[in-house]
C-alpha cells in the first residue's frame, strides 16, 4: 500500500465527530523522521524539542521544516487545508483543527512551539469554509496550545491586511490600521485571524506570540497569485497603473521565520527587504510579456479580469495591481538582525528560467 493509500484509509471521516470512538488523526509516516533537505545534510537530532508546523504541505513550510530540523528541532508537520490528495513527506498528520482528533496530536507530542504557517487562501475555498478553518480552527489551536503548555507561537499573516488604496501612506508600519476588512470583504478572515492572535498576544503572554506580515513571497515552489503571474509567459497589467511592489525570496522568508521563532520577541512585524520594483518592471525581469487591460471604468477592468480567468489575478485583488502597498520592514530587521540574502534579480531569474 502506498503512502497516499495509507493516508486515505486513516483520514478522519467527514461524519459527525461526536459519534463513535475517538478517531486517530491520519498519520503519513514516522513522526519526527528527518525531512528531505535535512536528511541530505545529515542533521536534525531533535534535541531542542518538538515543533508543530501547520500548512506543512506548502512550499514555505517545507523550507521552514528543513531549517528547523537543521537547527536541532524535531518537527511534526500538520496539514488541515485538505486541498490535495497527495502530500509531501513534510506532512505527518492531515486533520481538521475543528475535529476532536486534533487534540490527539497535542496529547501525543510535547510541543515546545508552534509555527502556524497554513491558511486557506481566498481562491481555495468558499468564504464560510475559509472562516471555519482559518479563524475558528486557529482559535481552537490556540486554546490547545494554552492547555498543553506550548511556550512559543509564530503566526504567518500577510501584508494584504493593510488593504490596497490610493490613500495609503508611502511606507506602512505595523501601527497602520488593517483596512482590508473595509476595502476588501474577501479578506475579512485574514484580518480576523490577525485580531485573534493580537488578542492572545496580550491576554496570554505565556504563549509568546510573534506575528509576521510578509510582503509578496516568491521563488521556487510558491504558488500564490503574484508568483502565478510571474511564472506565466503573458501576464496582465492595467493601463496607467504599475504599482511599486516588494518581494522576498521563499528561502529568506524561511530564515525570517526561524529567526523570529528562536529569538522570540513577541509582537507584530512587517517582513520585507528595503528594495522594491514596479509591477511592470517585475514582469519584464521575470521574462513575461505584458498584456494591457483597460483600467477605466472599473467595471470594464473587472470584466476583463473575469474573462481571463486563471490568467489574471482574482477580481478582489485588482486594487493591489493598481496601488502601491509598501511596508516598512525596519522593525523586524533591527529586532532580529535580519538581512535578506537573495536580490530581486536572483528572485526574478527563477521565473525567467521557467519561460
Amino acid at each position: 500500500m502506498s503512502a497516499s493509500d495509507d493516508n486515505k484509509g486513516d483520514k478522519p471521516s467527514a461524519g459527525p465527530a461526536g459519534r463513535g470512538a475517538r478517531k486517530t488523526p491520519a498519520r503519513r509516516g514516522p513522526v519526527g523522521a528527518p525531512k528531505t533537505r535535512a536528511s541530505k545534510v545529515g542533521m536534525g537530532h531533535g534535541h531542542r524539542g518538538k515543533i508543530m508546523v501547520t500548512g506543512a504541505a506548502g512550499a514555505l513550510a517545507q523550507h521552514v521544516i528543513a531549517d528547523l530540523t537543521e537547527h536541532g528541532y524535531q518537527v511534526v508537520g500538520v496539514e488541515f487545508r485538505g486541498v490535495q490528495d497527495e502530500y509531501p513527506d513534510t506532512v505527518d498528520y492531515v486533520v481538521d483543527f475543528n475535529q476532536r482528533p486534533f487534540e490527539d496530536v497535542f496529547r501525543e507530542h510535547d510541543f515546545v512551539g508552534i509555527a502556524h504557517l497554513g491558511r486557506i487562501r481566498f481562491t481555495q475555498s468558499t468564504r464560510g469554509r475559509r472562516y471555519s478553518a482559518n479563524v475558528v480552527g486557529t482559535s481552537r489551536l490556540l486554546r490547545l496550545a494554552r492547555k498543553y503548555g506550548v511556550e512559543k507561537v509564530l503566526a504567518l499573516s500577510t501584508f494584504h491586511v493593510y488593504g490596497a488604496d490610493a490613500r495609503n501612506p508611502s511606507l506602512i508600519d505595523e501601527e497602520y490600521p488593517m483596512r482590508a476588512a473595509n476595502l476588501m470583504p474577501e479578506i475579512v478572515d485574514a484580518v480576523e485571524l490577525e485580531n485573534l492572535f493580537n488578542i492572545h498576544l496580550y491576554k496570554h503572554p505565556e504563549l509568546n506570540i510573534v506575528v509576521l506580515r510578509p510582503c509578496n513571497i516568491a521563488g521556487p515552489g510558491i504558488k500564490n497569485e503574484i508568483s502565478r503571474m510571474l511564472a506565466q509567459r503573458v501576464a496582465p497589467c492595467l493601463v496607467g497603473f504599475s504599482p511599486l511592489m516588494q518581494f522576498i525570496h521563499v528561502a529568506d522568508m524561511s530564515a525570517a521565520v526561524i529567526a523570529a521563532f528562536e529569538q522570540n520577541h513577541p509582537g507584530v512585524y512587517n517582513v520585507a527587504p528595503d528594495d522594491y520594483v514596479t509591477y511592470q518592471d517585475a514582469l519584464q525581469l521575470a521574462g513575461c510579456r505584458r498584456l494591457f487591460l483597460p483600467s477605466v471604468p472599473p467595471a470594464l477592468a473587472r470584466r476583463a479580469v473575469r474573462t481571463l480567468g486563471r490568467l489574471a489575478p482574482p477580481e478582489y485583488l485588482i486594487d493591489f495591481f493598481k496601488y502601491s502597498v509598501i511596508i516598512d520592514g525596519g522593525l523586524f530587521s533591527r529586532t532580529y538582525d535580519f538581512i535578506p540574502q537573495y536580490s530581486l534579480s536572483e528572485l526574478f531569474a527563477h521565473y525567467r528560467a521557467l519561460k
